[in-house]
């Protein structure tokens, strides 16, 4: 039986006045890989900052549970430290702070935080190369500031070398396919499929298909209003892409 790596019961929360989830429920296990599809405004992305803790964002009602433990009573610094990871759509440009010291540090906390010995220079610059060399990242562009001047691609890739680097437990991927053409799509789901194991899981949020064709998930819920509304295996979003979401937003499952 697989073991329960994250479930969310009956969650509502929003943005000051604003509820954008209402009553969401969902359970993932250790070794799956989850696809959220929706129309802009349904509330994905919203979700993934509640989960990584965002600030501005409220939980009203509900509980999350991560690894057996409440999520909502952790920092955002903790959840990352627990083995949270979020890969934002448009990742974050870091004017002067170098990408391979920005690893090292986040990397060194987690160690720290799971009580493990911080890696010095050299052994943190074997690790970085190791992983680079896999995703195609060259030394020189490991010493760009972070995101600054990359293309959505490189932006994509960066985020790939922080999960390998990283390995957290619980992935969100926040239309990492934004932006992409089709070669970096594929560069980039590849990588994704190299660091699936039965020990962690991915959430991947999107608005097509053409990414799930490349990255196969186990499992595939359709979201509108802040919950969602229909669950199927793989065949679902392909069911979604030939009709469309109205059809499922006109017949949603009680």
């Amino acid at each position: 039986m697989s073991e329960t790596l994250l479930k969310i019961e009956n969650l509502y929360a929003g943005v000051g006045n604003k509820e954008i989830l209402k009553g969401l429920n969902l359970t993932i296990n250790k070794g799956e890989v989850h696809a959220l599809m929706g129309l802009n405004g349904a509330g994905k992305s919203s979700l993934s900052f509640v989960l990584s803790g965002k600030q501005g964002y409220e939980v009203t009602s509900g509980s999350i549970t991560f690894k057996g433990k409440d999520l909502l009573s952790l920092s955002t610094e903790e959840r990352a430290q627990a083995g949270l990871f979020l890969s934002m759509q448009t990742p974050t440009e870091i004017p002067g702070v170098v990408f391979s010291n920005f690893l090292k540090q986040s990397l060194n906390s987690i160690r720290k935080a799971k009580g493990e010995n911080e890696l010095d220079t050299i052994n943190f610059i074997k690790a970085l190369r190791l992983e680079a060399n896999k995703l195609g990242i060259s030394t020189d562009m490991l010493k760009r500031f972070v995101n600054v001047g990359f293309s959505g691609g490189e932006k994509k890739r960066f985020e790939t070398l922080q999960i390998a680097l990283l390995k957290p437990d619980f992935c969100i991927l926040d239309e990492i396919d934004s932006g992409l053409d089709i070669d970096a799509l594929k560069t980039v789901a590849e990588s994704i499929n190299t660091l699936k194991n039965p020990n962690n899981a991915f959430l991947i949020i999107t608005h097509y298909q053409r990414l799930l064709s490349y990255i196969i998930p186990d499992v595939v819920h359709i979201f509108a209003d802040g919950r969602i509304i229909k669950t199927g295996d793989k065949s679902l979003a392909l069911e979604l892409e030939k009709k469309g979401y109205t059809e499922f937003l006109n017949h949603k499952e009680p």
